[in-house]
């Protein structure tokens, strides 16, 4: 099995094989914590405009998402693990446009099979690799607005590298050395509105999904991510 880690945009382009589009802090930690709190469907689109249009398709959906970290204009929801969690979204569909995650996923033209990943079902993604014996696989760190490289990305492709190649490594340490550098954002005073505490507690709570975010191409270019137990 070759294993390549990549970044940003250009890598979701580049990614062959079966690819993981990784966004920790926090499109797919949020993904994540929608069908936790009941969303029957999860789809992933490019941006405002086009979470909009989508919109029309379905009986009260829920809008979720940002731009520049904040909730967008209109929409029910921020990216936000922590507004998802309080939310009843039993049966809702669930709409998410970010600035790195989801534009990541459209991008990844060339995977054979795509999914989402998050420190939260890390494990779950690995399991879900090994049962389908590929030769590829492109593990991609969307990064800080998906231009900057992001600590807690590349960490958590190098932890699904390590459950793929049968390494029992400890990183604990490495996680929770997160709120040092790249996690440091979510415990400024001046971001609690829209990037709190909780969001960074939540987004690193390793392995605490065995379920997996596999992603299909829907006709009109959006992507369903289905939730898979792993």
């Amino acid at each position: 099995m070759k294993i390549e880690v990549l970044e940003f945009v250009e890598g979701a382009k580049k990614a062959r094989g079966i690819t993981v589009i990784i966004d920790v802090f926090r499109a797919f930690t949020s993904a994540c914590y929608a069908y936790d709190s009941g969303a029957a469907r999860v789809i992933a689109t490019e941006t405002p405009e086009k979470a909009f249009r989508l919109s029309e398709q379905f009986h009260y959906p829920i809008l979720a998402g940002e731009r520049n970290e904040r909730k967008i204009e209109g929409f029910d929801l921020g990216n936000s693990p922590t507004e998802i969690i309080k939310c009843d979204l039993k049966g809702k569909t669930f709409i998410l446009t970010t600035t790195a995650g989801t534009n990541g996923l459209v991008n990844a033209t060339g995977a054979t099979a795509l999914l989402t990943g998050s420190l939260v079902n890390a494990e779950a993604v690995s399991r879900y690799i090994k049962s389908q014996n590929p030769e590829q696989v492109s593990l991609v760190a969307m990064g800080y607005r998906a231009s900057l490289h992001a600590d807690e990305d590349l960490l958590c492709a190098q932890i699904i590298k390590s459950y793929l190649e049968g390494k029992n490594e400890d990183f604990e340490p490495a996680i929770n050395d997160l709120k040092n550098n790249s996690g440091k954002r979510f415990f400024d005073p001046a971001n609690i509105d829209f990037s709190p505490p909780t969001d960074y507690f939540l987004s690193t709570m390793l392995n605490k999904f065995n379920f997996v975010l596999k992603g299909k191409k829907r006709e009109d270019r959006n992507i369903d991510l289905m939730k898979l137990e792993y």
